[in-house]
């Protein structure tokens, strides 16, 4: 396997598809797609064989993937190999295991190759910074655990990589941050809101949103201190979703995963994902979790990638609250937007479902008492358009910083029935 061949092939297919017509680029997808279900997919054991269409294949999760791990991966490694491996060094033989890390939830393990790692990189550069890249990058990545996603870009000349562990906190990394300089930075919004509020001596080219919903309250703040428009990175477990491009349209990920979309109300959407340029593990319509809003209207970049108008949040913080008519649905867009249009003084909040019939907001002692009873008011107000019966509790508590789990302003607490 030659690295930087798969890492430099890679971006200049991701730069090359970006120029195509989306006419164009649907044709050259849709052969993509064929190539996969025909040689990819039968390898994987749960599969066996190619489909005559996508659609004949099952809805797959994460709940089913974890459950047939060693069937979904053309090696067969099982779950208890891959935990194992993760628990040593990350290797399975010449596989690189790796994890999500399972603050919002049950863990999800993924396996990939050298060869996957390296078009990976390939392919998120493209994305990401094709013009910084030959000037060297210095990449800052703060996440709550490292990947071995990440091993390839250190071992490039043209970039110099750090990782940041966000679960010590950034007392423990902030003179290292401050004196590696990176020209790029790449974190959960709610530590790049922490740098600018705590003032971090930083001058990157480029900022980039991930692991976690980019809320609105957060982007003005983030924008004002770094004086750069804040970018995002949509990712997970799964794979590579979305990046912004630098017009500010957030693009999907359509030259490496082909999506279907089911309608979750509100005009929303959840994705099913199917990565057609993934070999070792095969995820075909895979269900994911997540809350998109698309976007009706190209990109003024001319990518024929469609775009995200908003990553809202995840189907499990989707509040289901009891009603005369039965059970309602409210998103966290909603219940977000409520609070957060009451008063133009409110910059962080929690909502939170602790019960079927009951929930709680939280906002800082220091917030004035009538923004606070405003948005107090505005969540009521909101339950009761939709007729829903829930007591709403206003509640004063410091709102600090947590680096032990994923910030989500709107969260539902109960246990999902199976």
């Amino acid at each position: 396997m030659n690295a930087l061949a798969e890492a430099v092939g890679s971006f200049a297919l991701t730069c090359r598809v970006s120029r195509k017509s989306r006419a164009d680029f649907e044709r050259w997808q849709a052969a993509a797609l064929r190539r996969f279900l025909d040689r990819d997919l039968p390898r994987a054991p749960f599969y066996g064989k190619a489909p005559a269409r996508l659609a004949d294949l099952p809805v797959t999760d994460k709940a089913l993937l974890m459950v047939r791990f060693d069937e979904f991966n053309i090696h067969g490694l099982a779950a208890a190999e891959a935990w194992a491996a993760l628990a040593r060094d990350g290797r399975a033989g010449s596989l690189t295991v790796g994890a999500s890390t399972g603050t919002s939830g049950n863990r999800g393990l993924f396996v990939i190759s050298e060869a996957e790692k390296y078009r990976w990189l390939g392919t998120i550069l493209a994305k990401t910074a094709p013009d910084l890249l030959w000037r060297g990058m210095r990449v800052a990545v703060i996440l709550p655990q490292n990947n071995g996603l990440y091993d390839s870009a250190r071992k490039s000349r043209l970039i110099k990589l750090a990782f940041f562990d966000l679960t010590l906190g950034p007392e423990h990394w902030r003179a290292a941050l401050e004196t590696f300089d990176p020209t790029v930075i790449i974190a959960p919004p709610k530590i790049l809101r922490h740098l600018a509020i705590e003032g971090f001596r930083l001058q990157p080219k480029r900022i980039f949103s991930a692991a976690e919903t980019l809320d609105p309250v957060d982007r003005p703040v983030i924008e004002a201190f770094f004086r750069l428009p804040l970018d995002q990175i949509y990712m997970a477990t799964e794979g590579l979703f979305a990046v912004t491009c630098r017009q500010g349209g957030l693009h999907l990920a359509e030259d490496s995963v082909f999506f279907e979309f089911e309608p979750a109300g509100e005009g929303l959407v959840t994705p099913l994902v199917t990565a057609f340029r993934r070999r070792m593990q095969i995820m075909a319509r895979y269900r994911m979790n997540d809350l998109l809003r698309l976007s009706g209207q190209p990109c003024r970049c001319g990518s024929p990638l469609r775009c995200v108008d908003e990553i809202v949040g995840r189907m499990d913080d989707v509040f289901r609250l009891p009603s005369n008519g039965g059970p309602i649905l409210i998103t966290p867009d909603v219940l977000r937007n409520a609070v957060l249009k009451a008063d133009r003084r409110i910059d962080d909040f929690r909502l939170v479902q602790i019960a079927p019939d009951w929930i709680e907001l939280r906002l800082p002692p220091a917030l004035a008492d009538e923004a606070a009873a405003a948005a107090h008011q505005a969540v009521r107000v909101l339950l009761e358009a939709r007729k829903a019966d829930a007591t709403v509790d206003l509640v004063r508590t410091s709102l600090s910083l947590e680096t032990s789990r994923k910030l989500r302003r709107v969260e539902c607490r109960l246990e999902r029935a199976s």
